[in-house]
């Protein structure tokens, strides 16, 4: 059994950075893809990014954002810059098993409680 906690959301001004952090507990990490997902309200969730032994963007993100990772801290980044007022969402760190189609919500077994990330004009 995975835990994930996230951190790091909060209130920025269009154009602004933030870094989020998801710090994992029990399981082998390094075994595990990491994903960031994002929900807005009355959205569905939506792929942001994913790390193995590669990176995978969505297209809304790509070129802003970058996810890292540290096995030895167990923990996964996502540094967010020139934020825009439609990232705001609450974001949501996941870890799958196995080799699957990261992408995709239904590939991911354990997610975090989510934090707010929210953008302001």
């Amino acid at each position: 059994q995975v835990q994930l906690v996230e951190s790091g959301g909060g209130l920025v001004q269009a154009g602004g950075s933030l870094r989020l952090s998801c710090a994992a507990s029990g399981g082998t990490f390094s075994n595990y893809a990491m994903g960031w997902f994002r929900q807005a309200p009355g959205k569905e969730r939506e792929f942001v990014a994913t790390i193995n032994w590669s990176t995978y963007y969505g297209d809304s993100v790509k070129g802003r954002f970058t996810i890292s990772r540290d096995n030895a801290k167990k923990t996964v980044y996502l540094q967010m810059n020139s934020l825009k007022p439609e990232d705001t969402a609450v974001y949501y760190c996941a870890a799958a098993r196995g080799v699957r189609d990261h992408r995709l919500v239904e590939s991911y077994d354990y997610w975090g409680q989510g934090t707010q990330v929210t953008v302001s004009s």
